[in-house]
């Protein structure tokens, strides 16, 4: 399954790089990484009709992770693209919202990367 990890911080490729080495090279999980709402919009247009989960920031600069992911819902729709959202703020107004908009998951940060593992595996 390809992953698609949407975050402003560059240094967040390094860690999934490292947390999920074995399933990267078991080619078991593939992940694209994407620095801004508009460079995630680029790549899922580059990953057409293929199985994506989408793991996305809120708070980035530009467009937002919950204006991604209202287009995502909006225009991305054979097959839906899993969303979750990932935030430093998990606050009940980003929650809500987030819900609203069509997210399938919400985390925090930081993320509890053995947690992240299971849902990711239970999506595969």
């Amino acid at each position: 399954m390809k992953i698609l990890v949407v975050d402003d911080e560059r240094d967040v490729q390094i860690l999934f790089q490292q947390r999920f080495r074995k399933e990267i090279r078991k080619k078991e999980l593939q992940f694209v990484f994407a620095f801004s709402g508009e460079e995630a919009l680029e790549a899922l247009r580059n990953l057409d009709h293929e199985a994506v989960l989408i793991l996305s920031d809120i708070n980035m600069p530009g467009m937002s992770g919950l204006q991604l992911l209202e287009i995502i819902k909006k225009d991305f729709v054979a097959p839906p693209p899993i969303v979750m959202m990932v935030t430093a703020y998990g606050d009940d107004e980003n929650y809500n919202t987030a819900m609203q908009l069509g997210a399938d998951d919400f985390l925090t940060k930081p993320v509890d990367f053995k947690l992240l593992k299971e849902k990711l595996i239970q999506q595969t």
